[in-house]
């Protein structure tokens, strides 16, 4: 698999509920894909000091699936509130983080993506994460913010999510023509909300997405409006 693992609108608003849920918890986790493409979420427990990662039944990380992956390919080890990949010449393909091949050790850090065989592996450490970034628990405050016309455009973002998990959310043009709005104008929303939820850092791709689960999330839009 190529890419990040954590990329929005790759995922389903089940799944990014699913990533918000685990940051909140506030432990190391791991998000990953299996070979059918369904999202896999691996909590790092604070009582483990280290994880086996590998294509064995037996690994902690059991990547069963992918034919790259040595049985035993690399360890998780944590070191104090630290968690670092271990590859002393485990695996046949390698581990790599961030594009890098491991050799022996490396620290993570929170969205280092790292790839065993041919799987991409998302860690996340909310903990770390840095300041400015919103907890799930900080959403539901932050949406006592969102006006009644940013409400209506968060509406029409997600309206095409109702019992379709795969459909991705509205276009700009489509929030127009449905709220009778010009693009501009659904542009200015949107960039005010992102700024609210804070997540106007995120990648321009990424945003749409993670808004729309946001919504969910904080109770702003709920399936019985749309």
């Amino acid at each position: 698999m190529s890419g990040s693992p954590l990329t929005p609108h790759q995922a389903t608003p089940a799944e990014l509920q699913a990533r918000l849920a685990a940051e909140r918890r506030g432990e190391p986790f791991l998000v990953l894909r299996d070979d059918g493409g369904a999202q896999r979420i691996v909590e790092l427990p604070p009582d483990r000091d280290r994880l086996s990662c590998g294509r064995s039944e037996e690994c902690d990380v059991a990547l069963t699936w992918d034919s790259e992956a040595s049985r035993l390919h690399a360890e998780l080890e944590r070191v104090g509130s630290h968690w670092l990949v271990v590859d002393d010449g485990l695996s046949r393909n390698g581990t790599f983080v961030g594009g890098e091949r491991v050799s022996g050790r490396r620290r993570l850090r929170d969205g280092d993506v790292l790839r065993l065989g041919g799987t991409s592996i998302a860690f996340r450490q909310p903990a770390a994460a840095d300041a400015a970034t919103t907890k799930l628990s900080d959403h539901r405050e932050l949406a006592a913010h969102v006006t009644e016309a940013q409400r209506r455009v968060l509406m029409a973002l997600c309206r095409p999510l109702k019992g379709s998990a795969a459909t991705l959310p509205a276009t700009n043009a489509q929030i127009a023509g449905e709220l009778h709005l010009s693009v501009a104008a659904v542009k200015s929303h949107l960039r005010a909300l992102c700024r609210t939820f804070g997540i106007d850092d995120l990648p321009q791709q990424e945003k749409r997405m993670t808004l729309a689960a946001l919504a969910f999330s904080a109770g702003v839009v709920s399936d019985r409006d749309l």
